[in-house]
């Protein structure tokens, strides 16, 4: 394994740019602009070696950026990292390819517990380490506070919760004088919370308690589809209106095989890219899910190799999966939206109204839009959550209860395709903990 010292003298060697000498992004208005003016356009890849931090092997970073390069993409979203890690290197190594990254600020021990949702200073700290740690980069895109924290309708009234998250993070950020970096929730596609989340999660007279851009993990465009077959055209009607950007967090169906990614020209297209800022695809690495653009080698038996998990390489050279890699690259290769410069949408930017909030209804979205967000401590009231309330008391520094555990594939990845598709997670998860 290379020494820091090691490492940098060989991004040093190829020339690789430094993260802090960026262009940094922005949210203005409904879309992300880059600080040069021009708008900035998603064509991302999540990026999730193992359970752990991916961001921390230089080398590996280095191989990966520059297929990810090849592929056309320009951001990654990372699910989990550790906060007391160094990521100079490699976050330098993705800036040399202008490789911007979303972060997820929750772990496995600090995410939303939808059966018992909270909002307390533990998962707090831990978020503002996490954004401790990147802020210093200028290719930090955004941060999530969540990943699909509500899933179902009767856990909606965890929303207030994930608003709270959102808000205490932007109090932080400006208490601490960090740039303005986006903020946000990444949702599961679920037709029965949409689009009441998304707006929920933007509505409000204060910018400080709302979102500062809202995304959606979307399996709907799965083989042979278009813009309204597949339902985007409704995804573009719920969002048109609203005052923060909104992109897809999670694409990709695997079923049918093979993946073509048509959708691509709907999102960075005509069809979405006045609305839409956007897409990252999952995932990059091939393992038992089957969602992989790339191995590391071929699959091996032999359960006692330490570079292999569930039978899958985990480190060297990336290696095309065909066709799905050369069709998302011949995709993304004829894409190039060019959206609007910023010196001419700031003025229409400035008189954007925030999106009404959604009404609570009774056996639906139960939460009441003129409740106060809970405070930090605060815990659910269930017996007030059928009027809408919170209710609750604050309840100290006690750690979120969590399903998932480290090492739990499914809880790093649970955007699932819709309409009876398979997800195959159940092996991954398996794998995951026979390795652990």
């Amino acid at each position: 394994m290379f020494t820091k010292a090691l490492s940098l003298a060989l991004l040093a060697a190829v020339n690789i740019v430094s993260a802090a000498d960026m262009p940094t992004i922005s949210a203005v208005g409904a879309k992300f602009f880059f600080s040069n003016g021009t708008q900035y356009y998603i064509k991302g890849v999540a990026y999730q070696l193992t359970s752990l931090d991916p961001l921390t092997n230089v080398t590996q970073c280095m191989l990966d950026a520059a297929s990810m390069a090849d592929l056309g993409a320009n951001s990654i979203r990372v699910y989990h990292v550790d906060s007391t890690a160094d990521h100079d290197a490699c976050m330098s190594a993705f800036a040399s390819y202008g490789i911007y990254l979303w972060l997820d600020l929750d772990t496995f021990d600090s995410q939303f517990n939808q059966a018992l949702p909270a909002w307390n200073q533990t998962q707090l700290s831990a978020f503002e380490d996490v954004l401790d740690e990147f802020q210093q980069y200028d290719n930090l895109a955004g941060v999530f506070v969540a990943n699909e924290a509500l899933t179902l309708l009767n856990g909606s009234d965890t929303a207030p919760f994930v608003k709270a998250a959102i808000r205490d993070v932007k109090a932080y950020r400006q208490s601490k004088n960090y740039r303005d970096i986006p903020i946000g929730y990444s949702g599961a596609d679920i037709p029965s919370l949409r689009p009441m989340l998304q707006n929920y999660l933007a509505c409000g007279s204060d910018p400080a308690d709302s979102a500062d851009f809202f995304s959606l993990n979307v399996y709907e465009w799965c083989g042979q589809s278009s813009f309204d077959g597949s339902g985007y055209n409704e995804l573009v009607q719920n969002a048109t209106g609203l005052q923060i950007p909104i992109f897809i967090s999670e694409t990709g169906c695997r079923i049918p095989k093979p993946r073509t990614f048509d959708d691509m020209d709907s999102i960075l297209g005509k069809d979405m890219e006045d609305v839409f800022s956007g897409a990252i695809v999952y995932e990059w690495i091939e393992e038992t899910n089957d969602y992989g653009l790339i191995s590391y080698g071929p699959k091996v038996n032999d359960m006692t190799n330490t570079a292999a998990l569930d039978g899958y390489i985990r480190t060297g050279t990336p290696m095309p999966v065909s066709p799905d890699y050369s069709n998302l690259k011949g995709h993304w290769a004829t894409l190039h939206p060019t959206g609007v410069a910023l010196s001419a949408y700031s003025a229409s930017a400035s008189s954007l109204t925030p999106i009404a909030c959604p009404s609570s209804t009774v056996n639906g979205w139960i939460v009441d839009p003129t409740q106060s967000l809970p405070s930090v401590g605060q815990t659910i009231d269930l017996a007030a959550t059928s009027t809408g309330g919170l209710g609750g008391s604050a309840t100290g520094n006690a750690k979120p209860s969590s399903t998932a555990k480290k090492g739990d594939a499914a809880a790093m990845h649970t955007g699932n395709e819709v309409a009876g598709m398979g997800v195959g997670l159940v092996g991954v998860m398996l794998g995951f903990l026979f390795w652990l």
